[in-house]
């Protein structure tokens, strides 16, 4: 043989080359017409081993990791040895075989074959003429490729992420080494390229079985199923054709923080089912409830008023809830938590993991419910108050709090009494009870009142001496007596006068002067001292009226009377139908009526008032003591509403 392509390297002409090839031939006796031939034959093999063609071949022998093979080409071909890897018999010479050509020659003049690529078109082929678009076909997973997984059929297919299961799997990468059934979704010729979806298939199947399944399903029945996903809600439990929602409240009788305390993805459970509904086709399964449930006999277990210990398991704003046993809790209110302590938050008293002795107070077993209590605990410092602080009695404490209807007096902890405002002082007005009192002192009073049930006790301060409008003042200040004062405040109706300390009188605009008075002002100044006459004392309205009339002044004088000790008095000459008013201007805090219009009127301009600190109309009539400041589940708007804004400024 000789090879023409080498010849030309070497720049020979091919009139040279034929000549010399047939001087060969004649040497060696070919006839003209046996060297057409042949040339002929030489000429057209080429045009009968296109690159990329399966041929087939033998082998002839091999050497070293090459095996070569006569493809009746004019030049042997070469298939590496490791193309035989997959299989266990090696090759030797003779055997037929399919390869591919790739190439005519290599740098040594060889074919370059491969029986690995002829393979795989012939796998190819096989698969193109036995499959089509949507038939089922198996595999094994090859590897874990970008967007996907390659799988093998007989040749490898693209099984994209998003059709490897109904609902897309953590890692994909599981799968391989796993045989699947897929469904052909396209099959690309041009491209030698299969797409297939192992999702389809398994909607498919479950639709039918889903049918089925819904058919036979009844409420109450038990099941075994798959976990196949897991929320922060709970689980889908794959029932076998369509999948059950198991949710979180309906996996165990305790408390769980996570689905995943109680189930694993691909675990086998046993459920029941507890509703269905086929129009939307979803299912509701139970855990919990394949074994009794720890509400039965509850009754039994933990009767009303029975003392038990607990766990805390959950702090809210309202409560804490304590567990009993698994699957059995309690709240604990915040108004149950303590006699004595005003509680903002249950974590002052308790924290998650604390071990706590209650009270039962009550059980709701439709809805699972139970009321504890931990002051219950305790002894109730109310019990027996009467007997402890009765009525009249003095009793000593420390102002805990100041508002401006009045003082909180705590007796003993958990035990306050109200010192109302109108009890502080016989004769003085008092607009804040920071007028009289400081915030920590101790203090001694007498009880006014008790009421056990609404735990309000109203104590008195003035009540520890005698009330001096009943005989001091009248005795002192009598009708038509000569007294001095001094003048605290002028108004337009009149002008108030201070005659002792804590005690002030009004000298009316019309008993000013002789002759009528337009302007106070242009009569009297603050802080004048006059002489006036006693007009009338109203003890039951705790009244003085005062004149500056010359004429009765001088009548005053003649009588002798002065610094109440002239004139005439009595009761019966106390009465007077003209009303006293108050006024505005600088005071000493003198107490000339005790109506709250009076005390209104007298309010000095430029003290400013305590919002929200206002007693409620009740309150003031009443002058009864909030005692527990701890508002309860249902307050009374007039408890200590005021109370508990101004505690929170305070404190």
């Amino acid at each position: 043989m000789v090879d023409r392509n080498l010849l030309r390297e070497f720049h020979i002409p091919d009139e040279v080359l034929d000549a010399e090839f047939r001087q060969a031939m004649d040497a060696a006796g070919v006839g003209d017409d046996d060297v057409d031939d042949l040339e002929a034959y030489y000429d057209l093999a080429p045009m009968a081993f296109d690159p990329g063609k399966i041929v087939p071949g033998k082998v002839i022998r091999l050497e070293g990791d090459d095996v070569l093979v006569d493809v009746g080409y004019k030049s042997e071909g070469v298939v590496s040895l490791d193309e035989w890897n997959d299989q266990a018999v090696k090759p030797k010479p003779g055997d037929e075989i399919e390869v591919l050509l790739e190439d005519f020659e290599d740098e040594f003049g060889l074919v370059m074959l491969s029986k690995r690529k002829a393979d795989r078109i012939r796998e190819w082929e096989k698969i193109i003429n036995t499959h089509a678009e949507g038939d089922v076909v198996k595999g094994n997973v090859v590897r874990k490729i970008k967007g996907g997984l390659l799988v093998n059929i007989g040749v490898n297919v693209f099984l994209p992420a998003s059709q490897v299961d109904i609902r897309r799997p953590p890692d994909i990468g599981l799968y391989i080494d796993r045989e699947i059934e897929c469904v052909i979704l396209k099959i690309d010729e041009a491209r030698r390229n299969i797409v297939v979806s192992r999702r389809k298939l398994i909607e498919e199947q479950r639709e039918n079985l889903k049918r089925d399944l819904l058919d036979q399903l009844v409420e109450g029945d038990t099941r075994k199923g798959t976990v196949k996903n897991i929320a922060d809600f709970g689980a889908f439990v794959d029932l076998g054709g369509i999948d059950g929602l198991l949710h979180i409240t309906d996996m165990s009788w305790g408390r769980i923080s996570h689905p995943t305390d109680m189930v694993k993805i691909d675990d086998e459970i046993e459920v029941k089912v507890l509703n269905i509904d086929r129009e939307r086709e979803k299912i509701a399964l139970g855990l919990k409830q394949l074994t009794a449930s720890p509400w039965d006999g509850v009754e039994a277990k933990y009767p009303v008023s029975e003392r038990v210990k607990g766990e805390v398991v959950n702090v809210m704003t309202y409560g804490a809830f304590v567990k009993l046993e698994d699957g059995i809790e309690g709240l604990v209110h915040i108004s149950e938590m303590s006699w004595t302590k005003r509680i903002n938050h249950p974590t002052e008293l308790v924290q998650i993991g604390d071990e706590v002795e209650v009270v039962v107070l009550g059980i709701n077993k439709d809805k699972q419910e139970i009321s504890l209590g931990m002051k219950q605990t305790q002894p109730n410092p109310w019990d027996n108050v009467t007997e402890k602080y009765p009525e009249g009695a003095k009793v000593t404490g420390t102002v805990r709090n100041l508002t401006n209807y009045g003082a909180f007096i705590e007796l003993e902890e958990g035990v306050d009494g109200l010192l109302h405002v109108s009890d502080m002082s016989w004769t003085r007005k008092i607009s804040h009870a920071n007028e009289m009192l400081k915030k920590g002192t101790e203090i001694e009073c007498r009880v006014l009142s008790v009421d056990e049930d609404r735990k309000r006790i109203a104590l008195g301060l003035k009540q520890l001496s005698e009330d001096p409008w009943e005989n001091d003042i009248p005795s002192r200040y009598q009708i038509d007596s000569i007294v001095k004062g001094t003048v605290t405040k002028i108004t337009n109706f009149g002008v108030f006068v201070e005659l002792e300390s804590e005690l002030e009188g009004l000298l009316h605009v019309s008993e000013l002067a002789d002759h009528k008075v337009e302007n106070p002002e242009t009569l009297v100044n603050v802080g004048e001292e006059l002489e006036v006459r006693v007009l009338r004392v109203d003890i039951s309205d705790r009244k003085i009226g005062l004149s500056r009339k010359l004429d009765a002044i001088s009548a005053g004088t003649e009588a002798g009377g002065s610094g109440g000790e002239g004139g005439g008095g009595g009761t019966a000459q106390m009465a007077s139908n003209q009303p006293l008013k108050g006024g505005i201007g600088g005071s000493s805090g003198g107490l000339l009526i005790s109506m709250p219009e009076a005390a209104a009127a007298e309010a000095p301009a430029d003290e400013e008032p305590v919002a929200s600190e206002e007693a409620p109309a009740e309150e003031v009539a009443s002058k009864e003591v909030v005692a527990d400041e701890v508002a309860p589940e249902e307050p009374a708007a007039e408890d200590a509403s005021e109370e508990a804004a101004e505690e929170s400024k305070d404190e």
